[in-house]
């Protein structure tokens, strides 16, 4: 039998290195590092798997295997990371999106119909992931990001040119929403740093080693930024219109009276997938919307 490393041989191997250095979910993450370094799909692994790894792509995969082994996230590896339905582009320069930041979008798109036309803003925008995700969506939305990072809107607007995008969202190199007229906004949202400054130590390498800590520290208590929000988005958001910011599994009701304290009404803590809150806001709460009782027979 030849000792040709295959694709099934390859991944097998890294998925056992992944494992044994202690690293989360080992065979995804070594598969989506062999379809990068072999350029293959998913498919391609499934429908052939003996297909040869050629020397080179044998090399560039164990360069890989390394870095993840280091505890570097797969998103900096690849330079890229998926979110909601879309891909984006992630630099050292941008927080990588993660699943629980999809809970935004669950609330958002709760409350504006398909074809709805109306203006979003989105306060600290990094790779733009939150604002393009709801672009992709929602065809009858314009929206804004900001950020003070100039190197991250580079990112947001790589990301929405690469997405067909560009025409429909602009970037802003602003704190916050300085610089907004008042009342302009149906929609605005965030996911503003909320980690307290002394608990960052303490996160996962992938997180402390390879996320911007701007886009991390909130401060002694990690709600800083909730403090400095809370007026803002009161003064941009339209009357009737929608507010949804992500905060910590465990600062649901701090985060709530501040919004409440700010002059808001029917403000509620909405739970991710992982029944941890994840978003405050105005707007509906899509896991507690009843069902239709006349479809239980």
């Amino acid at each position: 039998m030849s000792d040709t490393p295959t694709l099934l041989t390859t991944w097998k191997t890294a998925q056992a290195r992944l494992k044994a250095g202690r690293i989360d979910s080992p065979s995804i993450d070594s598969r989506l590092l062999l379809e990068a370094a072999c350029d293959v799909s998913r498919l391609d692994i499934l429908t052939d798997p003996y297909r040869p790894v050629s020397a080179d792509q044998a090399t560039a995969y164990d360069a890989m295997i390394e870095r993840r082994l280091k505890r570097e996230p797969v998103s900096r590896i690849l330079g890229r990371k998926g979110f909601w339905k879309i891909m984006l582009s992630v630099t050292p320069d941008v927080l990588s999106p993660r699943p629980d930041t999809e809970t935004l979008l669950d609330v958002g798109l709760a409350a504006f119909a398909p074809h709805q036309a109306f203006q979003i803003a989105d306060l600290g925008t990094g790779s733009g992931a939150i604002l393009l995700a709801f672009l992709a969506e929602r065809t009858g939305a314009t929206g804004v990001g900001t950020d003070i990072s100039s190197e991250a809107l580079a990112v947001a607007r790589d990301n929405a040119a690469s997405l067909g995008l560009d025409g429909r969202a602009t970037f802003l190199r602003t704190e916050w929403a300085t610089g907004f007229e008042d009342q302009s906004f149906d929609l605005v949202v965030s996911n503003p740093p909320y980690i307290p400054t002394d608990d960052i130590a303490g996160l996962d390498p992938e997180v402390r080693d390879h996320d911007p800590h701007l886009a991390l520290d909130g401060g002694p208590d990690g709600l800083e930024a909730y403090r400095q929000l809370v007026p803002e988005v009161r003064r941009i958001m339209k009357p009737g219109g929608i507010f949804a910011v992500e905060i910590g599994w465990d600062q649901g009701e701090a985060v709530k009276a501040l919004f409440v304290e700010g002059g808001f009404e029917d403000v509620k803590v909405v739970l991710d997938l992982a029944n941890r809150s994840r978003v405050v806001t105005n707007g509906p709460d899509p896991r507690t919307q009843a069902p239709d009782m006349s479809l239980v027979s």
